[in-house]
């Protein structure tokens, strides 16, 4: 039986540290990047991205509709779970830890302590919906429609 290969997993390779590619992404604010490691994250299949939320930074409370599972890189990940953002019910994760989050749980993040790097491995389509749409930088983006003149 032949066996396909997963989108970027036909050949060896690696990826240093310096050769990571941080990009803005239009679903968090404009200072946090996303670092697309392997696959497709827009495509069904499995993919591996990395997180960078500089200091003070938040995401507000959202959903993904896939399960992931997160490595904390470097700084430490507080991530509280809830609808409501709530600075007392954030958890910290130094690097080094696992957090496992089920698809469509509402959470939250926020770079208390300094930055962090997360890892974040998962089967797409990679989803992200806020529960508040104020608070989805795609929507703060979108141009408002002229009220209506009668």
């Amino acid at each position: 039986m032949v066996r396909t290969h997963q989108p970027g997993e036909s050949a060896f390779r690696s990826i240093l540290p310096e050769e990571i590619e941080w990009k803005p992404f239009p679903a968090f604010p404009p200072s946090a990047r996303l670092a697309v490691l392997v696959g497709e994250p827009s495509k069904p299949g499995p993919y591996m991205i990395r997180v960078k939320l500089p200091a003070g930074e938040k995401l507000m409370p959202h959903k993904h509709p896939e399960d992931r599972i997160y490595t904390v890189m470097s700084g430490v990940f507080y991530i509280g779970l809830g609808d409501k953002f709530d600075g007392d019910k954030v958890k910290a994760y130094p690097p080094g830890s696992v957090v496992v989050l089920p698809g469509d749980t509402a959470h939250f993040h926020w770079a208390k302590s300094g930055e962090y790097v997360t890892q974040v491995s998962a089967i797409g389509p990679l989803g992200l919906d806020y529960l508040d749409p104020g608070d989805d930088p795609r929507q703060q983006n979108r141009p408002r429609s002229a009220p209506s003149g009668n």
